[in-house]
């Protein structure tokens, strides 16, 4: 059939991909071109047929030798051609091919990784790689179970590997490494050995064991939150990867979890777009990317044809596209970065920060009051063995007793040093995440929590936060003719309007968008895109307009997307006919300035004189009144010459009409304003709209006041730096604001106001005010995930009313925190006193180290469990908020703080000089009876010390304890745990059981501290710092 050598067919040139509009002509021969042995893979070869590996034996034939010397010039020509070599042609693995696809993933993975050209002309380019990974440009891929998995199983899937997670007992041993605890076992097991050698077994083990045991009992407590809590964060950066994206499957545009892409996967990229993968540019405009995270090069990046590649990790700036997935997880550039990366733990928050220091001051006003405790209480033997000449001579008991004084001592540091505050903070930041989570809020920064409660000035968008986002064309002026959209006596909208602007509108609207009209799997219309462009697309369905019909009637060749800069849309489309026609649509102030000439009422096209464009800018200012969005759409012919290269031209339009959008308001905005009002934090309204439109909702929702200014970017950006210090306090509505002009609001109010700013943000271009700000919150449905990672928190739901909630939990974690530091301090304090003051004047420390140990745990662990897990209430928000400056310790804190204090240590006082008296305690057992009264009376004023530290300054403290059944568990086990230790186990913790009598005493004393708990809270202190008099009310 062929001519050629040994006859074999000269090398032919069969169709191939086109690359920068040339055609390829391929690299090796047809299959079955070679005698004995099996072709090359053929650039288009179907999936699942085989035959590569047979390749490499045939070219060891001496007559495929002489072949290759023949084919040589040709093979020259096109490496010089083209730049390919052919010197290794690829081989598909076996289990590739018996799977049905033609390349490997590692193959697959290396072309974009080293955006290798030749390697992707061998593979036949787009066309070519999309042939081998069986999937269509235009379908995307089909969605079988078992193509799926089959896919999966060659190519892997979209996940990161993630940090091993640490066992239970890696914490356990990391509670274990506490240096005090370390010195504690020493001193346990120094005194078992020496217990059991002068006493023996098991009389002389009782302190040791009763040691170790509370250690134990300390290590596992603690481990077991600490790996409770690590399991939950592992949680919660989990939901930071339920990311959505938009592929083509199965013919149906669909959006899918980024952790199911596939390669294959056909999928949309828009302005503001996280890469989920990498991948390879099919089809799209002016598409800029920012791939600074991997390359550490500033300058954005434009992908097209000629530099197709698409990294995962890299953000889309500008321009949409469709980009097929080569690459997933790990064998995407960003998923190897992630590799090597290692897991520096996580960051402490700025209040933990600040609590660490305020836990080394008392650690070390510990360890100093332990030091003394101790040489007063071995001073008494020491001294009297000095006396007796006996000072080189020691007994087992003596050592005993050193080394229970040395006990007492470290313990004393074990109270003193309140390594529960961190716990606290970590307890309280846990339980608030996960209770934000529910409340529609995904917290991505640990620091965000505590910042939010001291809010108190919220920059919020109007579109989609203070209302719905779901968007309708209610009115619409169109050649001068004003009509109302969806009036049951307009059935037929159309023919109010001349035939040539309804097409011209048509073909506006249907080209000039991001949108899209599809049909899902019932057959039915389904409309994709930004509210503002379903609502566009929606008016033209009305209109009785046929999408593909005007899609198909003209080829889009140049797009410039609409940002919230230019805050207008243009498409150039090439027309059937020839020559080219630009649309363009956007804010009716910019597009209308535009406008040299509108469609009037009989359809012809008139010059815009001052008279019309007065009537125009009446009807967009009536439509804003309204409270509706107004969008002006326009077009212009383009002069003969004219070269897609250029820019669209900014003027010369046609104006078409104007269309009124309704957003409504949210329901329960208006409340939650007032709500945030009566916390103290002022609501300012950030939003590009015009400012008509803005006042309208800013009213509505309660924002704007009749002493508050509205105010135009424009204007704004014209503002000294005083004019801006005068005019920022008065200033609620910022309307068509740019990026910049939110970033320099935010500024101003953190640097000369010293305001705690929260902002939110959805767009790309939000970025830099979500980062000046100290909380940033992006919108989870509206939101681009490039907003999204640049801000603290999510808001899943893109509801005001959850920022508020978000608000008051920040609050609750704050409050709660400074609820436990107060009782903590209460309970170091009186420890310290009750011990050192004792070991003075009596030579004896009534709370024994495995007592200490004891109320260690009651102290940290269990009371940051029950304390800062407290949900937040309404009167959180009916106070001014913290503020930048105010204090972490407020003076209401040191007024508990002493007040309680004074009252237990009052009582510890007089049980210990008076107990014995008031017990009639006698004889042998009387000192071990009232140490055991003593501890048990020091516990319970613990335990309604914990009650009373509900509120720190209200006096009903029971207000929602029935609700919260963690507190109720710790008060319960704590009680529980305090009677098996006094009742049953004194030989472990140094105590004997007690009376009925002595229990309720002990329980009295206790109870008591909540009356006086109460009428100390009604000294009054000044709670907080004035607040700053320039601030909005």
């Amino acid at each position: 059939m062929h001519s050629g050598v040994n006859g074999c067919c000269p090398l032919r040139l069969p169709a191939a991909a086109a690359v920068h509009g040339r055609r390829i002509p391929p690299l090796l021969p047809p299959r079955g071109a070679w005698p004995g042995c099996i072709a090359a893979p053929a650039l288009h070869r179907k999936p699942g047929r085989g035959g590569g590996g047979a390749l490499s034996s045939c070219r060891r034939a001496s007559h495929h030798e002489k072949l290759q010397v023949a084919a040589l010039p040709s093979k020259a020509t096109l490496e010089f051609e083209h730049g390919v070599s052919l010197r290794s042609a690829y081989i598909v693995p076996e289990d590739v091919q018996a799977a049905g696809f033609q390349i490997d993933a590692d193959e697959l993975a290396s072309i974009v990784e080293s955006r290798d050209t030749k390697k992707l002309t061998v593979h036949g380019q787009l066309n070519g790689i999309a042939d081998k990974l069986g999937t269509s440009l235009t379908n995307g891929i089909v969605t079988d179970k078992d193509l799926l998995n089959q896919r999966q199983d060659i190519y892997g899937v979209n996940k990161f590997a993630e940090t091993e997670i640490r066992s239970f007992w890696e914490f356990v041993w990391e509670a274990l490494e506490d240096t005090t605890l370390i010195i504690l076992s020493a001193c346990a097991i120094f005194s078992l050995v020496v217990g059991i050698t002068t006493e023996g077994w098991p009389q002389g083990a009782h302190d040791g064991v009763g040691i170790v045991a509370s250690i134990l009992l300390v290590v596992s407590v603690t481990g077991t939150s600490n790996y409770q809590q690590s399991l939950q964060f592992r949680d919660l950066d989990k939901e930071k990867r339920k990311i959505l994206v938009q592929v083509t499957r199965n013919g149906l545009r669909q959006r899918v979890l980024i952790d199911d892409l596939l390669p294959g996967d056909a999928v949309h990229l828009a302005v503001g777009d996280q890469v989920p993968a990498d991948g390879l540019f099919i089809s799209g405009f002016s598409v800029l990317v920012d791939e600074s995270s991997l390359t550490g090069e500033s300058e954005p990046v434009f992908v097209n044809e000629d530099n197709p590649y698409l990294l995962s990790g890299t953000k889309v700036l500008d321009g949409s596209c469709k980009m097929l997935v080569t690459a997933v997880g790990m064998r995407t550039q960003w998923g190897k970065l992630m590799a090597v990366l290692t897991d520096g733990g996580d960051d402490e928050t700025p209040l933990q920060t600040r609590l660490n220091g305020v836990a080394n001051t008392i650690g070390k006003i510990g360890l100093f009051f332990a030091v003394l405790t101790f040489i007063v209480l071995s001073q008494g033997i020491i001294g009297q063995k000095y006396l007796d000449g006996l000072l080189l001579s020691w007994s087992g008991d003596d050592v005993l007793e050193i080394l229970d004084h040395f006990a007492v001592a470290v313990t004393i540091v074990v109270v003193a040093v309140p390594e529960g505050l961190p716990l606290a903070v970590t307890l309280s930041l846990a339980f608030a995440m996960k209770k934000m989570m529910n409340d529609k809020a995904l917290v991505r920064q640990l620091a965000a929590c505590e910042t939010m409660g001291s809010a108190t000035v919220i920059c919020s968008d109007k579109t989609g936060t203070l209302t719905t986002n779901r968007m309708t064309v209610v009115k619409a002026c169109i050649c001068g003719n004003t009509i109302q959209v969806n009036n049951p006596q307009t059935p037929n909208m159309s023919s109010n309007f001349p035939e040539v602007a309804v097409e011209t509108l048509l073909e506006s609207i249907f080209n000039n968008t991001s949108g899209e009209v599809v049909t899902n799997q019932d057959g039915k219309y389904q409309i994709l895109g930004t509210p503002t462009e379903t609502a566009l697309l929606e008016f033209a369905l009305l209109l009785d307009g046929d999408c593909k019909e005007k899609q198909q009637g003209s080829k889009i060749v140049k797009v410039e997307p609409f940002n919230s800069t230019k805050k207008r849309m243009s498409t150039i489309l090439e027309l059937p006919g020839g020559g080219y026609r630009a649309h363009c649509k956007g804010a009716s102030e910019i597009v209308l300035a535009a406008c040299d000439k509108f469609i009037d009422e009989r359809g012809c096209i008139v010059p815009l004189d001052d008279k019309t464009s007065s009537k125009l800018n009446d009807i967009i200012k009536a439509f804003s009144s309204e409270a509706l969005r107004t969008l002006c759409l326009a077009y212009r012919e383009m002069e003969e010459g004219f070269s897609t290269q250029e820019q669209i031209p900014l003027q010369g339009y046609t104006c078409i009409g104007i269309v009124g959008i309704k957003d409504p308001v949210r329901p329960g905005v208006r409340q939650s304003v007032a709500t945030c009002r009566s916390a103290g934090i002022s609501v300012r309204m950030i939003t590009g709209d015009n400012i008509d439109t803005a006042k309208a909702i800013a009213r509505e929702c309660g924002i704007l006041t009749k002493d508050g200014i509205a105010i135009e970017g424009a204007e704004f950006r014209e503002k000294s730096a005083e004019e801006l210090h005068d005019l920022i306090p008065k200033m609620q509505v910022l309307a068509r604001s740019s990026p910049l002009d939110k970033h320099t609001l935010v500024k101003h109010l953190r640097t000369a106001f010293n305001e705690v700013v929260a902002v939110t943000g959805d767009g790309t271009n939000d970025a830099p005010a979500l980062r000046e700000a100290d909380i940033g919150l992006a919108m989870g449905i509206a939101g681009t995930e490039v907003a999204k990672e640049s801000a603290d928190v999510v808001i899943l739901d893109d509801n005001f009313s959850t920022i508020v909630t978000v608000a008051k939990w920040g609050r609750s974690v704050y409050v709660n925190i400074q609820k436990f530091v107060q009782f903590q301090l209460t309970v170091n304090v009186v420890a310290l006193l009750v011990n050192f003051i004792s070991a003075c004047f009596t030579g004896d420390a009534p709370l024994t180290a495995v007592q200490l140990l004891w109320v260690n745990m009651i102290m940290d662990t269990l009371g940051a469990l029950a304390l800062a897990t407290e949900p937040p209430n309404n009167n959180l928000m009916k106070k001014a908020p913290v503020g930048r400056k105010g204090k972490f310790i407020t003076n209401v804190m040191w007024r508990n703080i002493v007040g309680q204090s004074l009252y237990q240590f009052v009582v510890m006082w007089y049980l210990q000089t008076q107990g014995k008296h008031l017990f009639g305690l006698e004889g042998y057992h009387a000192d071990i009876v009232l140490n055991t009264i003593i501890f048990n009376t020091f516990v319970f004023c613990q335990v309604f010390n914990e009650v009373s530290s509900r509120e720190m300054e209200d006096i009903n403290v029971l207000r929602g304890m029935a609700g919260n059944s963690i507190f109720l568990g710790v008060l319960a086990g704590t009680i529980f745990f305090q009677f098996i230790l006094v009742q049953f186990l004194g030989d472990f913790a140094n105590t004997t059981p007690l009376t009925q009598q002595q229990w309720l005493i002990s329980i009295l004393f206790g109870f008591l501290g909540m009356p006086i708990a109460a009428a100390i809270k009604l000294i009054a202190v000044e709670p907080h710092e004035k607040a700053d008099t320039r601030r909005t009310p």
